[in-house]
């Protein structure tokens, strides 16, 4: 500690006993210990408060370069080569150009339709019954 070693200590104590007095020594002494833990309290605080500003700072450049990654344009995926898209090829096969897709029955056989028909009425005897109990 500052390179005093015990009998400069033991100098010290007994100068001050000598020039303070033995009545206010122990005074002296408790404001001095509460001045050590404030200056210690304090200079934690100061620590960490520069911590935190560093931190800070680390997280602000995040955000600016992620903000800078999000302005820039995203590359595209497509081959600009092909000349297609996948949707231009979805718009393209012939399900997609058909104006009603077929119809299936329970068995999953196709049945055609013409556009213009309206859905068969559902007879209550084909409707499997569903217990509600």
């Amino acid at each position: 500690m500052f390179g005093i070693g015990m009998p400069e200590m033991i100098l010290i104590l007994a100068v001050a006993l000598i020039v303070i007095g033995p009545k206010k020594l122990p005074d002296l002494a408790k404001s001095l210990g509460k001045a050590m833990g404030e200056f210690k309290r304090a200079t934690s605080d100061l620590k960490e408060s520069m911590q935190i500003d560093a931190e800070l700072k680390e997280v602000r450049s995040t955000f600016d370069d992620i903000g800078k990654t999000a302005a820039d344009p995203a590359p595209t995926t497509a081959d600009p080569s092909e000349g297609h898209s996948e949707a231009d090829a979805a718009t393209e096969s012939p399900d997609a150009t058909d104006p009603l897709p077929t119809a299936v029955t329970r068995t999953g056989d196709p049945v055609d339709e013409p556009a213009d028909s309206e859905p068969p009425e559902v007879d209550a005897a084909d409707t499997p019954e569903t217990d509600k109990g």
